[in-house]
């Protein structure tokens, strides 16, 4: 099945596309599919520029809505100048068959086996089959954080349909274990922490008092979660995020037992029942060739094992699917995707061999993808010029005008 539904907002021409796919690209024998939903957007004029695909963070979030003012991406400005943008929703979010609550009915085994068909390689073959329907014998790609992994997964299989790569904070790495990558982020996460003690130091006491709070139960959401230890100290994940100090420092100076303390905190802890893939399968990201056996929680230091004053990032626990109502539902589900056996999804040799070109950012302290592995995989890509820089945070293609530098530096008209 096929359809096309054209929108036009103000300057912008909206054409909604919607395919249907194998859910298994690689066995023609299985019958299932899944339709795959994507908005191409075009400024008036810009009808004839090329496309760029957009590969969102993650996993598990569907691409932003171009017409929704608290959603509409602040660099789409800058990319419909050069191009028209394709906004797929990845398999399983937002309008590309929906993973959610009501599929938990199938059975924890059935659905925990559909998920090991949404991975990257799978949204890459997605992504040909949109193009190609789009009738673009080639066009770039910008990926955003797991946008940019699916990146690095394209050019293992893919090379040959992309003309520039545009990478923000995705440059993963494409041989690691992910202990080593959790562990180096307990090392970002460290410095996050520090660095926002020094600022604030009061807030240490303060958060010590509220880890006291939580282990006597005494943090209850609206939700109705008892917010533990380790739930509380995933607010600094926000810590990653250009303004997301923010958050955490708005949050440290109420009075606990507030109702805006607990809505606040409800909403500022990652990992929650809307999205529910961003928790039941976020360590695959980074498996390779390997079972993640809940990687962050085994490769916890010592000190963080010390410290609960020390803030965590993207380090998911196994607790939480007894603690937080909202994934308690997917604990089966997530305890098998813990214990798959994931295959590898990046060829370093044929990302080496593709001759990308293109620019991307790498941000010094980010506390999601770090530097020094991100450094690593770069030198597999010397036709993408590579911006590194502590201006911003993770989330800096959100925030900034990095967009517009890339594409300089692509075209040759900027220096690193």
């Amino acid at each position: 099945m096929t359809t096309t539904v054209r929108r036009r907002l103000l300057d912008l021409t909206i054409d909604e596309h919607t395919l249907t796919v194998p859910l298994v690209w690689d066995d023609p024998a299985d019958p299932r599919t899944i339709d795959v939903f994507a908005a191409v957007v075009a400024r008036e004029g810009g009808e004839q520029l090329p496309y760029l695909v957009f590969l969102q963070g993650g996993p598990g979030h569907e691409a932003p809505r171009p017409f929704h003012s608290s959603t509409a991406p602040a660099w789409l400005d800058q990319a419909l100048a050069h191009y028209r943008v394709v906004l797929l929703d990845q398999r399983g979010t937002g309008r590309s068959t929906p993973v959610g609550d009501d599929d938990l009915a199938q059975g924890a085994d059935a659905v925990a086996e559909h998920l090991t068909h949404l991975r990257a390689d799978a949204i890459v073959r997605d992504a040909e089959a949109m193009r190609e329907h789009l009738g673009a014998t080639t066009w770039s790609v910008l990926g955003q954080s797991f946008g940019g992994f699916t990146t690095l997964a394209y050019l293992s299989t893919d090379a040959g349909s992309l003309r520039d790569v545009f990478i923000t904070g995705g440059l993963s790495t494409v041989e690691r274990h992910p202990d080593e990558v959790y562990a180096l982020c307990y090392d970002k996460m460290r410095m996050a922490s520090e660095r926002y003690y020094r600022r604030f130091p009061e807030h240490r006491d303060t958060m010590r008092r509220l880890i006291d709070l939580a282990d006597e139960g005494r943090i209850v959401l609206p939700d109705g979660e008892v917010v533990s230890r380790s739930r509380l100290r995933s607010v600094g994940s926000a810590l990653g995020t250009d303004d997301g100090w923010q958050t955490v420092w708005s949050l440290l100076e109420r009075d606990p037992s507030s109702n805006a303390f607990r809505y606040d905190l409800m909403h500022a802890m990652p990992f929650g029942g809307r999205n529910p893939l961003y928790y039941v399968f976020h360590e695959s990201s980074y498996a390779s060739g390997h079972a993640t056996r809940w990687s962050a929680e085994r490769v916890e230091p010592a000190d963080f094992q010390d410290d609960p004053t020390l803030f965590t990032g993207e380090h998911i626990r196994r607790e939480w699917t007894d603690t937080v109502p909202a994934l308690r539902p997917w604990r089966e589900v997530t305890l098998a995707l813990a214990e798959h056996a994931w295959p590898q999804i990046y060829d370093p040799a044929a990302i080496t061999a593709s001759g990308a070109t293109g620019a991307a950012a790498v941000y010094v302290d980010d506390v999601y993808v770090p530097l020094e592995f991100s450094l690593e995989t770069a030198r597999l890509l010397p036709g993408v010029s590579l911006w590194v820089t502590s201006e911003h945070e993770h989330n800096g293609l959100r925030t900034g005008q990095v967009l517009s530098r890339l594409i300089d530096l692509a075209a040759g008209r900027r220096l690193r």
